[in-house]
């Protein structure tokens, strides 16, 4: 699969709360769809070279998150629900009517919601290296939560140093490393630390059971746990993949374009 050159085109949505979502649109408006959710702390960017490793055909629609990239918001709700709706915002201004969605990380929570949330919509949704960590799914207690949230109330660039070394397995270059972690301490306050309650306080097995849609997970081999496949196999289609780290579509932008090209609506 070779780079194409698409025309992008950079486009807005307005939603309540002094919300405007920002994405970018490429490929023929008849192609089949796919929209594209990046993971918490990150933006739309990080998929520029997975979409130029797409067949020209596809229909890409890569979004920002609010208060992530270009996007900004001033609401006072950062659920993972609220997520999804401007998801959905996007779908309904661009007119689409079948489409796949893909999210890494937070944006795989995102995916499910937004499968939920149109079902007629969404043919099949899809998380990069996301939803199977049992420190966070299935919905946790308070006391847990609170425990997790603590560490990056207290102390927020070590949180975010932690979750790059968690989803960074043996022998990632610790360059690479640290990259994720400035971009990702970097992230718009307090939209950052509200965006990780919303995540840790999602409840993932509730959602599952609402969402119609088949959901394959890429998940890097040496991250995920034989707990999570025996806990969701019979749900996910979990498809172990040998990419990099966690954040395996920046640093395997082809072979990620490719997982994505087979899963057309």
């Amino acid at each position: 699969m070779t780079t194409t050159r698409r025309i992008r085109r950079n486009r807005e949505v307005r939603r309540p709360g002094g919300t405007t979502i920002r994405y970018t649109a490429s490929g023929p408006e008849q192609g089949p769809a796919l929209a594209l959710i990046h993971g918490w702390a990150c933006d739309r960017r990080d998929f520029d070279a997975v979409t130029g490793h797409l067949p020209d055909g596809h229909r890409v629609l890569a979004i920002d998150l609010a208060e992530h990239g270009e996007s900004r918001s001033a609401r006072e709700v950062w659920t993972i629900e609220e997520f999804a709706r401007d998801v959905a915002a996007v779908l309904e201004a661009e007119s689409v009517d079948k489409v796949v969605v893909a999210g890494h990380s937070l944006g795989g929570a995102v995916a499910v919601e937004v499968g939920r949330l149109l079902p007629d919509r969404v043919s099949h949704v899809v998380a990069l290296d996301a939803l199977h960590y049992l420190s966070l799914f299935p919905a946790i207690s308070e006391e847990q939560a609170e425990a997790i949230l603590r560490v990056f109330r207290e102390d927020f660039a070590a949180g975010v140093r932690g979750l790059v070394e968690g989803g960074s397995p043996a022998g990632t270059d610790p360059a690479l490393k640290d990259a994720y972690f400035e971009k990702m301490a970097a992230v718009r306050q307090p939209a950052g630390l509200r965006s990780i309650e919303g995540l840790v306080r999602w409840d993932m097995d509730a959602a599952l059971r609402e969402t119609r849609q088949p959901i394959t997970v890429f998940a890097i081999r040496d991250l995920i746990t034989q707990e999570a496949i025996d806990r969701y196999g019979d749900r996910l289609d979990i498809v172990l993949v040998d990419l990099g780290s966690h954040h395996f579509p920046v640093e395997s932008p082809e072979d990620t374009a490719k997982l994505l090209a087979g899963l057309a609506p």
